[in-house]
């Protein structure tokens, strides 16, 4: 895998500690950052993970697009995982359904260009939703469309703050974002057109009578 950064790395982090313990069968090839300013190079650094940072604010979206698949490729990246990553991302046909997001809300709900981070959760509460959550999709050129693969639901609570109902849908993030992962790294994603089938786990086999 390779994992886009544009701040923090809270999700990163996590991501680190997943596969550290043996709860994801994935290695994390390079970390690439849209900004040296991105906090979450720290979480690579002390990772041991090797990393670069690809300056949007530098190149054009295109030809940064381009560097980071060129690095990819060389790699031999199978999977690009976008970890709270801001920046247009243009994602050529070779790499199609082979990078994923995590949005903080249900899609087709509160998503779409300027919904994120806590824009998302006001915009959830000023609505008045009494279920929010998040998304895990395979990315395309269009933003938060792509097919989804897993979505996990949290209440709303009448008290809630943009701040506490973050907190509560990055903890379900940090379960649906592994568990999706590890779905892909066993192979049992299976996408036809904008919905995706989820295999059962491999069968320990069935003894013969």
């Amino acid at each position: 895998m390779a994992v886009l950064i544009s701040g923090g790395g809270t999700t990163l982090k996590n991501l680190i500690e997943k596969v550290a313990a043996g709860e994801l069968p994935a290695e994390i090839v390079k970390v690439i950052a849209s900004t040296d300013q991105a906090g979450g190079l720290d979480h690579a650094r002390n990772a041991g993970l090797a990393w670069e940072i690809v300056d949007w604010k530098q190149l054009s979206v295109s030809e940064a697009s381009r560097r980071v698949f060129e690095t990819c490729r060389v790699l031999r990246v199978q999977l690009v995982v976008l970890a709270g990553f801001l920046k247009q991302l243009v994602i050529p046909p070779d790499f199609e359904n082979r990078v994923v997001n995590i949005h903080p809300a249900l899609i087709p709900a509160f998503c779409g260009k300027g919904f994120y981070g806590r824009k998302v959760h006001e915009a959830v509460l000023a609505y008045g939703a009494k279920l929010s959550g998040c998304t895990v999709h395979f990315a395309d050129n269009e933003y938060d469309h792509g097919p989804i693969i897993l979505q996990e639901v949290v209440p709303v609570l009448d008290d809630d703050t943009p701040e506490t109902l973050a907190a509560r849908v990055f903890q379900a993030e940090c379960r649906a974002y592994p568990e999706a992962l590890r779905w892909i790294a066993e192979n049992r994603i299976r996408v036809e057109g904008q919905r995706v089938r989820v295999l059962p786990p491999p069968s320990a086999g069935v003894e013969e009578v």
